[in-house]
């Protein structure tokens, strides 16, 4: 298996960890990410407001979120030029246990296919609607409702050719695109309890986060929760 590291180069505050990734992860390189707030970047997406999809997404999008997604989108196309049939690609604030990784990516190794996308996800929050296997407490599992966050992922050739097709245009940040698998028409599965940690804070702090006034986090939360249980009633069905 092949990795990729989503990694700026002018980052050097993050660059030991992105180093240390090359070293965890299997057959590992650094593909520079896109920086979304350099207005010269060359970019091949139409960045949109929230309507493009329904339901809508209520919160205009960020440039770094905007960098962000065209940086997975990147990494989608390399893994489809290779001819690779999946890799593992990760942000560079992730944190891996080299052995709880091993046990994933060996459950990886006996179900994977070019077809799917599986998260490696920091946050344990996501209900099973199906268990495809168990060990101990690891499951690779399709979730009822996929969950947020892209920084540790496999994505087979068939499911970043896929992705690449239905992201032309973008109004949503990568994660919250993925979750919309009736627009995909990619199923995405995870694997729980890998042992993963995100590490921003220790290294510079998120590059997409934003300071939110007061006054306004009320109204974005309620925003944000009202999105959410949209998404959550087109749940995953086996």
């Amino acid at each position: 298996m092949h990795s990729l590291i989503i990694h700026m180069s002018s980052s050097t505050a993050r660059r030991p960890n992105a180093e240390r990734l090359r070293i965890d992860l299997p057959n590992a390189e650094l593909i520079e990410a896109v920086d979304g707030r350099d207005p010269d970047r060359a970019t091949d997406v139409a960045a949109l407001p929230g309507d493009l999809h329904r339901p809508h997404y209520p919160f205009p999008l960020r440039p770094a979120e905007i960098g962000v997604f065209e940086s997975h989108r990147r990494c989608w196309r390399k893994i489809v030029e290779a001819g690779w049939d999946y890799a593992l690609i990760a942000e560079d604030d992730l944190q891996v246990d080299p052995v709880w990784l091993d046990r994933a990516l060996s459950m990886i190794r006996n179900h994977a296919s070019p077809e799917m996308y599986i998260r490696l996800p920091v946050k344990q929050r996501e209900k099973p609607a199906h268990v495809l296997s168990s060990d101990n407490d690891m499951q690779f599992v399709l979730p009822r409702v996929i969950g947020l966050q892209c920084i540790c992922q496999v994505v087979g050739r068939d499911a970043a050719a896929r992705l690449l097709a239905a992201t032309d245009k973008i109004d949503r940040p990568v994660d919250t695109l993925l979750q919309m698998h009736w627009i995909t028409r990619q199923p995405v599965h995870t694997i729980l309890g890998v042992g993963n940690a995100e590490i921003a804070g220790q290294i510079g702090g998120s590059t997409i986060q934003m300071k939110t006034r007061a006054s306004g986090k009320l109204t974005r939360e309620f925003k944000r929760a009202l999105y959410r249980t949209q998404v959550a009633l087109r749940p995953q069905i086996p």
